[in-house]
């Protein structure tokens, strides 16, 4: 089986494109490396001893992707292209709403050109705005509070609604809640360009003493110790997902949502001082003021996933820890 995997040198992209090859499936990539590395698909081939075939383009070129399907029957599309960055899409909203709907409505129109009819959706815990509470079950209402997120859920519409049009049509919409850690090998993790957006590679530069210390933002939250709780799970657990997920738009059609995450807030403090006990290493910090927009708690309830998808995440916040921490020492000794 064949599975295009559009933004598949990103930092969940290739992990997730490892299980596919470690799993037997064809893996195509396309990428436009604009926040990965062209050296991506080489160390997914060093992980797992097969070569993905990568196509260098922007996903929302119509042209370069009718090419990708003309070349090769593909099965089902794992979609992550787009842009990710919080902070970002409030500066520049409409390059977000540009680039992030355009790419799946260019993806959506020539799958249906080509009959190919399953797809597994980067989605993300964002969908559930700021009214709802925790932990997050996904019949709640989805809303957003930034334009990275209204985009998220207004893709989760455009594939419901493609889906009520088309019966043969299989969509999962996959709710992550914050992914953290790195493959055990040190060869891939998360590695963004410039000052990481996410907390972990924000520490392990810390650690690494690349960035000068960490500014946590408020500790005077409704929280065990003041500093926000959030949902973190290892992304190899979370690439595992995205199998669970083709094997499920295999024997289903129509559209569904599942949350992917463990079900348990581990707070910033909790998280930074995991790090520093595991791995033995200092991580400076400050207390700076609370964040625009940040909720105190943000978590999953993961039993659709547990029960529907046959998935649990399996990694403890010790593992996430210890395999970033390997992943920033490999790319610090690489130069």
């Amino acid at each position: 089986m064949t599975i295009l995997v559009t933004g598949g040198a990103g930092y969940i992209g290739s992990h997730t494109c490892v299980e596919l090859l470690q799993n037997g499936y064809d893996v195509i990539i396309a990428d436009n490396f604009d926040n990965s590395s062209p050296d991506v698909p080489e160390r997914i081939a060093r992980i797992t001893g097969k070569t993905p075939k990568v196509y260098a383009i922007d996903v929302s070129d119509g042209p370069a992707l009718e090419r990708v399907f003309t070349e090769n029957a593909i099965d089902a599309v794992i979609h992550f292209a787009g842009l990710k960055a919080v902070g970002e899409s409030c500066r520049i909203p409409l390059r977000y709403y540009r680039n992030n709907l355009d790419t799946t409505l260019t993806l959506l129109e020539t799958m249906e050109r080509h009959g190919c009819a399953r797809i597994v959706f980067s989605s993300s815990a964002t969908v559930y705005g700021p009214k709802n509470g925790c932990p997050y079950t996904e019949d709640m209402d989805t809303s957003a509070t930034n334009p990275y997120g209204w985009t998220k859920v207004m893709i989760e519409q455009i594939l419901r609604d493609y889906c009520a049009a088309n019966s043969g049509f299989s969509a999962v919409l996959l709710r992550y809640f914050n992914p953290i850690g790195a493959h055990a090998s040190g060869l891939l993790g998360d590695d963004p360009n410039g000052i990481p957006n996410n907390l972990m590679p924000y520490v392990a530069r810390v650690a690494a003493g690349q960035l000068p210390k960490l500014t946590v933002f408020g500790n005077d939250y409704p929280t065990r110790d003041g500093t926000c709780l959030r949902d973190y799970l290892h992304v190899v657990d979370l690439a595992k997902g995205h199998l669970s997920a083709l094997e499920y738009a295999a024997a289903h059609t129509g559209a569904e949502a599942f949350n992917l995450g463990t079900g348990d807030g581990v707070s910033v403090l909790e998280l930074v001082h995991a790090f520093r006990k595991v791995n033995g290493v200092e991580v400076p910090y400050v207390i700076g003021d609370r964040r625009d927009g940040d909720l105190a708690e943000v978590y999953a309830n993961p039993t659709r996933a547990n029960d529907a998808l046959h998935w649990r995440a399996e990694k403890s916040v010790d593992d996430m820890c210890r395999d970033a921490w390997h992943f920033i020492q490999t790319r610090v000794a690489e130069g």
